[in-house]
């Protein structure tokens, strides 16, 4: 027989358990591990608990016992809005949140700022940009362009929660071979005759492209990128590095008009990202540039916008990164990992592939 329910000011898991004639574990899988509980049992445990006004088991006296907060961070070197404008954010993004949406998992997007170009912050920067980290509840934390060096990384090893980057670095990483990408994507230009060739980078530099920058101010995939693209083209090609700036199509118009501008302009654009590939189309056919004729475009990432652009391009899995980084953290976060003595390297390497669309061709004279 069903005890008589006794409002209290402040239901607790044990009065719920009491009105309910259940132990206090049964109402705690009533609301963490329905599976170990019959549908019957469980409807009476939340029923007798909605009567009561008791709203679950208080989650952060949940997370000291199991360790666990049930929600991952995911940090992007650009600001927070640029995850939802970005094609590559969002897709990374989107396998993510399916591996999340499986495991009823919380995701936090957090805002974090660029890393210094110096490598070094003023004491107010660094607190400013630790602070949210330093206080956020996180099994693990997914960190996508932050430099290895980013005093966010350096806060959570600290604290111990486990980090999964998309460059390579930690413990953990997932990873396309960017610069075997760059090789294939030199290879397909020498075969078309590109000799002088422009490579446009993006970089956390605000205000206008510069031509002929520094590639160390580059992002390190671009970095990358640049180097197989080299490799590719072998000796004699003449390779002229543009920084962009903000990974936008903006910026790609402007570096493709401050390259017709040039002396030498070159035969072959070679972008890091299709985002400022398909700023670098739209420009030179707003001129009257003959894309694929007088001049190539390529791109790396293929996200949906490529293909109809007819970008030729270096394809990466970028939704499928995002669930196996989504999952292999949620491996590293678990109680059993935690407590291991030793914490096995993990790295998966994700293949790519060369498009090739319309807009490369032959090398112009």
């Amino acid at each position: 027989m069903q005890k008589a329910v006794t409002v209290d000011a402040r239901p607790s898991l044990v009065t719920v358990a009491a009105a309910a004639g259940v132990s206090r574990s049964t109402v705690s899988n009533a609301y963490n591990r329905p599976d170990q509980l019959s549908e019957a049992v469980r409807r009476h445990v939340l029923d007798v608990a909605a009567e009561l006004g008791y709203a679950g088991p208080d989650p952060a006296a949940s997370a000291l016992r199991s360790r666990r907060t049930g929600s991952i961070g995911v940090l992007f070197a650009q600001q927070l809005t640029y995850a939802f404008v970005d094609p590559y954010c969002a897709d990374l993004l989107t396998g993510v949140a399916e591996v999340a949406t499986a495991t009823a998992t919380n995701l936090l997007l957090m805002p974090v700022g660029p890393h210094a170009v110096s490598g070094a912050y003023s004491r107010e920067e660094e607190l400013r940009l630790v602070r949210g980290v330093r206080q956020a509840a996180l099994d693990g934390a997914i960190a996508d362009g932050l430099h290895p060096s980013h005093p966010l990384l350096r806060v959570l090893a600290e604290r111990g929660i486990p980090v999964v980057t998309t460059d390579g670095t930690g413990d953990r990483s997932v990873v396309v071979d960017d610069r075997a990408a760059g090789v294939g994507l030199g290879d397909h230009l020498r075969a078309l005759g590109h000799r002088r060739v422009a490579v446009l980078g993006d970089s956390m530099d605000d205000g206008d492209p510069v031509v002929g920058a520094d590639e160390a101010g580059l992002f390190p995939y671009s970095r990358l990128r640049l180097e197989g693209v080299r490799a590719g083209l072998g000796d004699g090609a003449e390779v002229v590095v543009v920084s962009a700036g903000q990974n936008t199509g903006r910026s790609g118009r402007l570096a493709a008009a401050a390259l017709l501008a040039s002396a030498r302009p070159p035969t072959c654009v070679v972008a890091t990202t299709d985002v400022l590939a398909l700023g670098v189309l739209e420009e030179l056919r707003e001129r009257g540039v003959e894309v694929g004729a007088a001049m190539s475009v390529t791109g790396f990432d293929d996200v949906p916008q490529a293909a109809a652009a007819g970008l030729t391009t270096v394809r990466q899995p970028v939704r499928e990164k995002g669930r196996v980084m989504a999952r292999m953290l949620l491996d590293a976060a678990a109680p059993e990992a935690r407590d291991a003595r030793e914490r096995r390297e993990t790295r998966v390497t994700l293949p790519t592939e060369l498009v090739v669309r319309t807009t490369t061709g032959p090398a112009s004279a």
